[in-house]
């Protein structure tokens, strides 16, 4: 079966880290960029950050610009959110994304990323 999962999620203090992880299932993500978007109760879904597929190139959003870090291990058809100084605004369901297209045509099913104390 074709899927993305995301895992890695979960209860943390302000000031904590989280690693998110994306691994797909099914495919490859060697030809993928890969891309972490976010869902706050309320709010519409927003991008966090993205990677190319070979890694050589990222893109992280203003709000979380040098606090997340998005990298890539194609041997093991994961992808990684490393989440630093996480703030209580940074509670969300956390999606990971992949595509081969200018379309983000395959979502996982996301993981609550919830920080408070």
């Amino acid at each position: 079966q074709v899927q993305l999962v995301e895992s890695g999620g979960g209860l943390v203090q302000p000031g904590g880290s989280l690693r998110l992880s994306c691994t797909a299932y099914g495919f490859t993500l060697d030809n993928y960029a890969i891309g972490w978007f976010r869902q706050a109760p309320g709010k519409e879904r927003e991008f966090v950050a993205a990677i190319t597929w070979s890694g050589a190139t990222t893109y992280t959003s203003d709000s979380v610009k040098g606090r997340f870090t998005i990298s890539r291990d194609n041997a093991k058809n994961t992808v990684y959110l490393q989440m630093n100084s996480l703030k209580p605004e940074d509670t969300a369901v956390y999606y990971c994304a992949a595509r081969s297209t200018p379309v983000w045509d395959r979502w996982g099913q996301g993981t609550q990323v919830t920080v408070s104390s």
